[in-house]
C-alpha cells in the first residue's frame, strides 16, 4: 500500500482512469457485437443504418485512446468486407 500523499493520490487516480477505461472499452465490445449480430442477421437495411454508427464508436475509441488507429482501421475494413459479401450475394 502506498504511503506518500503522491502515491496515495497516484493509487486514486489510477482507480479512477481503470474505470473509466473499462466503460469506454465495454461500450465499444458491445457495440461491435451488436453491428455484429445484424451482420449475422442479414437485414441489409438495419445494417446500413446502424454501420456509420459502429464507425463513430470505433472512431470516438480512437480519440479515448482505447483502440489504436490501424485496429479500428483493421475493424472497419472486415466490418465492410462483411457488408459487401452480404450486398453481393443478395444481388446473386
Amino acid at each position: 500500500m502506498a504511503n506518500h500523499f503522491s502515491a496515495l493520490k497516484r493509487a486514486r487516480q489510477t482507480l479512477r482512469r481503470t474505470a473509466r477505461n473499462r466503460m469506454n472499452k465495454g461500450v465499444l465490445r458491445a457495440g461491435l457485437r451488436e453491428i455484429r449480430e445484424v451482420l449475422a442477421a442479414g437485414n441489409l437495411d438495419q445494417i446500413k443504418l446502424q454501420m456509420p454508427a459502429a464507425f463513430s464508436r470505433l472512431d470516438k475509441s480512437i480519440q479515448k485512446g482505447v483502440l489504436h488507429r490501424n485496429t479500428a482501421a483493421r475493424l472497419k475494413s472486415r466490418l465492410m468486407a462483411r457488408l459487401h459479401a452480404l450486398e453481393g450475394a443478395k444481388t446473386a
